[in-house]
């Protein structure tokens, strides 16, 4: 009895304090400056979700709505941080909204509208209401997922886990598309926000840890109402007669999309506008700031997080429309070596499980996969490479595409004419003593034939009206002089192959799907269907070529095995790659690996394997 007596007059006591608060000039004016009012909330807010009373929450809600309204409007000229007290009244709203009949959709939009800049407490505040978001206001985070960008970009890497807890709450289907970009950009952010931290230090006439920590959030203010009304910025270059060669030129209209708060749809950005060469190259120029180098670890996880989304939960016309800008976007990376590996090869990755999954995405991108196939003639690239495995894995999109197909492969015949020329004039050419430049570029050359050799080797086993076109391109490389000895030796192999229309099939053919043609290897019944009784008059091993079959050997494992006597059986485990050989290493060399003198043996276990030697 003494416990509820004492529990009311708490209630009492902070509801008179939360009246009193309305009726101070000095707290009217600034909420945040009473320093027990957000004590008196919180504990409002506990005893109502202790007690779960209706007729609490009705006579504490008039008080609290007021002094939510009260605290934005004195966002613009509050001296203090309503950040705290604005996310423990919207946790008010969001638990009791129901019972006092409160839409909390305004609110929360106010809330990030009014550029929160408690930004742990603000991550905390969504990953506990996380479900309650997604279910009953589905856009919210989709809408501003730029300014949780800024948030993650300005505080690094200390919050990093729970902004990744976030991240995919932020996709939706109006936000999937812009999100990528943003993401990639995030380096550019933390090079666009420290400009404007220097751009606004004159502003407070403060000292430095004062400007580090206020500074940027204020002009972020005037740049968003710049962005918003078009209203102009007052120079604050102080009274120095020298132009500050590191001030934001905020009427560029990449840094306006970069400092966004909204999500207004996918923007094209342009990395050749003044003001992003003049960022991208006083970044190379100078020392990488912390923040900037803990944006740089922290995106390649973001975009392994946002692509194993997609795969995941975002419908295939989205995934689909994603391909193109991925690719695109994959020459124009922050000019950090580093980090331009490390997410050109998520941006790959990402390519080939899409493709993986959806084979027919090949066919529909026809024109974006075809032109990134014609930037390969001057430079050959990772994506290039990568895309001439996919054509070939899948068949281009599949048998039923026999029109694209042809297309593709028309494409591929003429990259590899024409490196093959160029590879032949180059070697020509070449004296004694090469370079690491002309070395580097020779083994590019190697690659990229060797990768398109086997895409059109496997196209044409997948469409068979393509196997002439197919088997003259790769007995020209055959009769090539001066072609390199590891593009000569893949060209006799595959001319071999497929010479042999079943293990041609089985090897070279799309790796998903049901093989049904006699004599060939379903793959996807690997697991049950492994062990096979071969006859050696089946393959001639007297007259055995090198590009037939590829065999390992390996020990007996159990006693029952050992039992078996070596010259009659050799046991052999086979497997095919998931990824399929060429995808590792355009240098991946076939060898059959036989430990043995056969003459007198009449069977053997057999499981295909294919094995990836590097060279």
């Amino acid at each position: 009895m003494a416990k509820l007596v004492d529990k009311e007059g708490d209630w009492d006591f902070h509801l008179r304090s939360l009246s009193a608060n309305a009726r101070d000039s000095t707290a009217a004016s600034d909420p945040a400056s009473d320093p027990y009012i957000l004590q008196s909330v919180k504990k409002i807010y506990d005893i109502c979700k202790e007690a779960m009373s209706e007729d609490l929450v009705a006579r504490a809600y008039p008080h609290i709505n007021k002094l939510f309204h009260r605290s934005v409007l004195a966002l613009p000229q509050s001296q203090t941080s309503n950040g705290l007290l604005l996310l423990t009244i919207l946790q008010f709203f969001l638990d009791f909204g129901e019972m006092v009949l409160h839409d909390s959709d305004p609110s929360l939009r106010t809330f990030f509208r009014s550029y929160p800049r408690v930004a742990e407490a603000t991550l905390d505040f969504l990953n506990l209401n996380k479900i309650k978001l997604i279910n009953v206001y589905p856009t919210l985070l989709p809408q501003f997922f730029p300014l949780l960008l800024k948030l993650i970009a300005w505080n690094g890497e200390k919050l990093e886990e729970k902004f990744q807890s976030v991240l995919p709450a932020m996709m939706s289907n109006g936000s999937f598309l812009p999100l990528f970009p943003s993401l990639t950009d995030l380096p550019i952010l933390v090079v666009a926000l420290e400009k404007v931290e220097r751009s606004s230090g004159t502003l407070l006439g403060s000292s430095i840890a004062s400007i580090q920590k206020s500074a940027a959030p204020e002009m972020l203010l005037a740049l968003m109402d710049e962005a918003y009304t078009g209203s102009t910025i007052e120079d604050r270059s102080g009274d120095s007669g020298s132009e500050d060669s590191n001030s934001i030129d905020v009427a560029d209209p990449v840094f306006l999309d970069l400092l966004k708060d909204e999500n207004d749809g996918l923007v094209e950005r342009h990395w050749t506008s003044p003001g992003m060469t003049a960022a991208l190259q006083a970044a190379i120029n100078s020392s990488q700031s912390d923040r900037l180098k803990q944006a740089l670890n922290m995106t390649p996880r973001f975009l392994s997080l946002y692509f194993a989304v997609a795969l995941r939960d975002i419908n295939d016309s989205l995934v689909c429309a994603l391909i193109p800008i991925v690719m695109s976007r994959n020459s124009t990376i922050f000019p950090d070596k580093t980090f331009a590996f490390e997410v050109r090869k998520r941006l790959s990755d990402f390519i080939l499980a899409a493709f993986q999954g959806s084979p027919h995405f090949i066919a529909l991108l026809k024109k974006p996969i075809v032109d990134r196939l014609g930037e390969a003639y001057d430079s050959p690239t990772e994506l290039a490479l990568h895309l001439c495995w996919a054509i070939g894995e899948h068949g281009g999109g599949g048998a039923s595409h026999k029109d694209v197909a042809r297309e593709l492969f028309e494409s591929l015949e003429l990259l590899l004419y024409e490196n093959l020329s160029t590879s032949r004039l180059g070697l020509s050419h070449e004296t004694g003593f090469e370079s690491n430049k002309t070395n580097s570029r020779r083994s590019s050359q190697v690659r990229l034939l060797s990768f398109v050799i086997t895409a059109v080797a496997k196209l044409a086993t997948c469409h068979t009206e393509l196997l002439p076109r197919a088997q003259v391109a790769l007995a020209k490389v055959a009769r090539s002089r001066g072609t390199d000895r590891r593009v000569w030796q893949r060209a006799c192999d595959y001319l071999g192959l497929l010479n042999e229309p079943a293990i041609s099939l089985s090897i070279l053919g799309p790796s998903i799907g049901n093989v049904k043609n006699p004599g060939t290897v379903n793959w996807s019944e690997g697991g049950s269907k492994m062990v096979a009784h071969v006859h050696l008059s089946m393959i001639s091993l007297s007259r055995i070529s090198f590009h037939v079959m590829m065999f390992t050997l390996l020990s007996v494992e159990n006693e029952e095995e050992k039992q078996v006597d070596e010259k009659d059986y050799i046991y052999c485990k086979i497997f095919r790659s998931v990824n399929d050989i060429s995808v590792i290493d355009a240098g991946i060399v076939w060898k059959v690996l036989i430990i043995a003198t056969f003459q007198n043996v009449s069977f053997i276990f057999l499981r295909i394997f294919y094995s990836k030697k590097l060279i």
